[in-house]
């Protein structure tokens, strides 16, 4: 989003500024600043390596959550194509907070769903701040199931605080329909690929997060529950989220130093709200490669290696 700087890549994007105003002055005035720009750019760069090589779970997690980042839409119009988005779960209503529906990746069907976050307080609040109500995920089981019963690939992108914890939804059976997208998507005949964007957060990311395959944005965070949360429980302080966020090894570094993603999908330099563009087509890659792997496949394969995939899961310390 444009003029949202978090503190840590401040000095970089004023830096960035002056680059880009001896651009235009140099346009502009046909004035020769070609040195200078370079100094500058080497600069930057420089910085740029810095600040990002030295990051902090906290300043992942506020990466994680920046304004500018693509969203589920974002990535939809940027790799897909013939986008047809369905709606309502059959059962209660339309919850706008994940969206889906019928798609062509590189000319192949495909069912997409995910998390959608707004971009100010008027969309936001039209998203829910993609806290899905138990409609939401009763409406992305309903999409995967059309996946399955028309042999589509499933591609997920979960970008989510948590589930709404609110009481309506809750008397609607929050936690039902979570349990319940876990259990169906367990043994989905159909091959999954679960893409982690931004937010992964508590059971309301998992409820889109059974897959054959777990890929991670390089800046993304996934948790059992926020660093806020987690500083509120343990120290009643939510200003201890920095502490937090350390101890919670929410980052994809550590998610896949424990087995529980599959790969990091790098981001362009500074983060994919510098660059949602540039995101998307370092994704395409890994979501082709990945597809084609999983459709070669028998489905009763797949569907085994999907169960032992989950069983791994967890380190056990005996006494």
């Amino acid at each position: 989003m444009p003029g949202f700087v978090l503190d840590f890549e401040r000095r970089l994007v004023e830096l960035e500024d002056k680059i880009k105003e001896l651009h235009h002055f140099s346009t502009v005035e046909k004035v020769d600043f070609s040195e200078e720009i370079k100094k500058l750019e080497r600069k930057a760069a420089k910085l740029r390596k810095e600040v990002f090589s030295r990051l902090t779970p906290w300043q992942r997690t506020q990466l994680a959550r920046h304004p500018g980042r693509p969203y589920t839409l974002d990535f939809i119009k940027a790799l897909m194509t013939d986008f047809i988005e369905l709606a309502g779960d059959r059962h209660f209503g339309e919850d706008h907070a994940i969206v889906g529906g019928l798609a062509r990746f590189d000319g192949q069907p495909v069912v997409v769903v995910g998390h959608q976050k707004g971009r100010d307080t008027k969309e936001n609040l039209y998203r829910n701040f993609a806290m899905p109500h138990p409609e939401g995920y009763r409406k992305a089981l309903r999409l995967m199931k059309l996946g399955e019963k028309f042999g589509r690939p499933v591609i997920t992108f979960i970008d989510t605080p948590g589930a709404y914890p609110g009481i309506g939804a809750e008397e609607r059976g929050q936690a039902e329909a979570i349990a319940r997208n876990l259990f169906e998507m367990s043994g989905l005949k159909t091959p999954i690929i679960v893409v982690i964007t931004g937010e992964g957060g508590s059971g309301g990311a998992l409820a889109l997060g059974v897959g054959d395959v777990i890929l991670m944005l390089e800046y993304a965070i996934y948790s059992v529950i926020s660093p806020e949360g987690c500083a509120a429980i343990l120290w009643k302080d939510s200003s201890k989220a920095p502490e937090a966020a350390a101890a919670l090894g929410l980052t994809a570094q550590t998610l896949r130093e424990l087995e529980l993603i599959d790969e990091i999908v790098p981001e362009p330099p500074g983060g994919a709200h510098r660059d949602p563009t540039g995101a998307a087509n370092l994704l395409r890659d890994y979501l082709a490669r990945y597809l084609k792997e999983l459709q070669g496949m028998e489905i009763s394969q797949l569907l085994e290696k999907r169960y032992q995939k989950f069983r791994r899961m967890g380190r056990f310390k005996g006494d």
